[in-house]
């Protein structure tokens, strides 16, 4: 083996996905000698085997759908057809044209150096990869998730399905059994039943069992009715394969009675695994576990050397919250503000299935554990809102959870558009206004679906607006005043 040349750098970092990237795009240009470790694809999980492909299946779904249902308008309704490598090529197209900006090119071109290979820590403050040994001066650690495979007897014998592969499929699945009811196995479950699949989702809990339960709901019965069979309260305990070449499931529910289901493509979507393995963390003295890298509220791990950013960081498997982690070390590492922690901002959360369902702070639930009778809540339909009436698009709710004071202290909307709509509340929250702000300095134009954010925060006040005292209060006011 040649010899390793050996640099230095200012900033090092290890992933080339959402968060590695911001810390680099940033570093360079202020003139920091930044060195950027990526093995695999740049871009990372989000942009070749996430939320970029996975949302633009998601829209030939859609498409495919709103030609089954154009009938509510007065447009005859057609069964679409569907070409899967068309589709295939759709996904990979808009993969293609995000590309660039995520590109070795582009950030050579900001003053990164790119190192497309594996780093390990080889002590506290330096890596080593096949060709190179850096001492750094601050290391960030980004090296995401990968999808956490259960164990099931008869598993590892035969080929099945994640989220990495899932979208290179050659063809479309005739009957896709898949394991997991989280938001990766509900929105490919769906998208693969509008696109023709046959569907059957199985889980062991409740479906999409972090989200409150009547939004979740919701999301459910559009499923079911679209024809996803989904069994909630089944586990998996047996993989194999039939006669015939399929992937036969075994499954227990409630009754501890074993049923079959059978299909030509299994998709394990049961939860992901943060990537903390292979790159000797213990010669760099950074604690983690199976949650990941344990840092403290800015970032920083064990070996103050030595930063995490991202899902490796096990604070949330988002790309956004990734974005704010890499902003965290930004401000408090480079710049050295001591501004923001990461357990400061309640961050929100999408599932973008059809209705969508976001999430932002605590459910009702987790609330009244915490604050008890001194919690409120108030809730508004689509039925209620004439955007959502105008477009035969009714399906949903929003909810938002308060303490007396009026902080809010979590919300949850389902339906159309319910990852846009809850911006305005996920503002709030972060800079900790409390539900009149939504009612007083945020006017929804009409007719749109903000409607409904406005009208949640007038609920809280309704009551107090038309108690017995104000009506006294407004009585002697009259009398008194002209």
């Amino acid at each position: 083996m040649a010899e390793r040349e050996k640099i230095t750098a200012d900033v090092a970092v290890i992933g080339g996905g959402s968060g590695g990237l911001v810390v680099a795009a940033v570093a360079a240009p202020l003139g920091l000698r930044t060195v950027l470790f990526e093995r695999g694809k740049m871009g990372g999980d989000c942009l070749n085997y996430g939320c970029v492909p996975s949302k633009a299946l998601i829209a030939a779904g859609k498409a495919a759908q709103d030609m089954r249902d154009s009938a509510r308008f007065g447009v005859a309704s057609v069964e679409p057809q569907v070409d899967w490598l068309q589709v295939r090529a759709h996904v990979r197209g808009v993969i293609a044209g995000i590309e660039p900006h995520d590109s070795q090119e582009r950030f050579e071109g900001l003053g990164v150096k790119v190192i497309r290979e594996h780093a390990h820590f080889l002590d506290a403050d330096t890596l080593v990869s096949d060709s190179v040994e850096l001492k750094a001066r601050y290391i960030v650690v980004a090296t995401g998730s990968g999808p956490a495979v259960p164990t099931i007897p008869g598993l590892d014998q035969i080929p099945f399905l994640t989220n990495e592969t899932v979208f290179d499929l050659p063809v479309l699945p005739k009957k896709l059994i898949v394991l997991g009811a989280g938001p990766i196995g509900i929105e490919l479950g769906q998208a693969f039943r509008r696109l023709g699949s046959q569907v059957t989702i199985v889980e062991a809990a409740r479906a999409l069992g972090s989200a409150e339960p009547e939004m979740a709901a919701v999301v459910v019965e559009k499923l079911r009715k679209e024809g996803v069979e989904l069994l909630e309260g089944f586990r998996a305990t047996r993989v194999e394969k039939t006669e015939l070449g399929e992937t036969r499931v075994t499954i227990e529910g409630p009754d501890r009675v074993a049923r079959t289901i059978e299909g030509t493509h299994l998709l394990v979507a049961a939860g992901r695994r943060p990537h903390v393995q292979g790159m000797d963390l213990e010669k760099a003295g950074v604690e983690y576990d199976s949650r990941g890298i344990k840092t403290n509220p800015f970032m920083r791990t064990t070996n103050k050397r030595v930063w995490a950013v991202g899902d490796v960081a096990g604070r949330g498997q988002f790309t956004h919250v990734a974005g704010f982690q890499a902003g965290l070390f930004i401000r408090n590492a480079l710049f050295k503000l001591s501004q923001g922690r990461a357990d400061s901002m309640a961050i929100p959360g999408v599932t973008y299935s059809e209705p969508e369902l976001a999430q932002i702070g605590l459910t009702e639930a987790e609330a009244r554990q915490i604050h008890g009778d001194a919690v409120r809540t108030t809730t508004w339909t689509f039925h209620e809102n004439d955007r959502a009436r105008a477009e035969r698009s009714e399906e949903g709710l929003g909810k938002i959870i308060a303490d007396k004071k009026g902080r809010i202290l979590g919300a949850s909307i389902v339906g159309e558009h319910a990852g846009e709509l809850i911006a305005p509340i996920a503002v709030c929250m972060g800079q900790k206004l409390t539900y009149d702000a939504l009612r007083t300095s945020y006017i929804a134009p009409y007719p749109t679906r903000g409607e409904l954010v406005q009208r949640l925060a007038k609920q809280f006040s309704a009551a107090r607006l038309y108690a017995d005292s104000t009506r006294r209060l407004v009585s002697i006011v009259g009398k008194i005043l002209p």
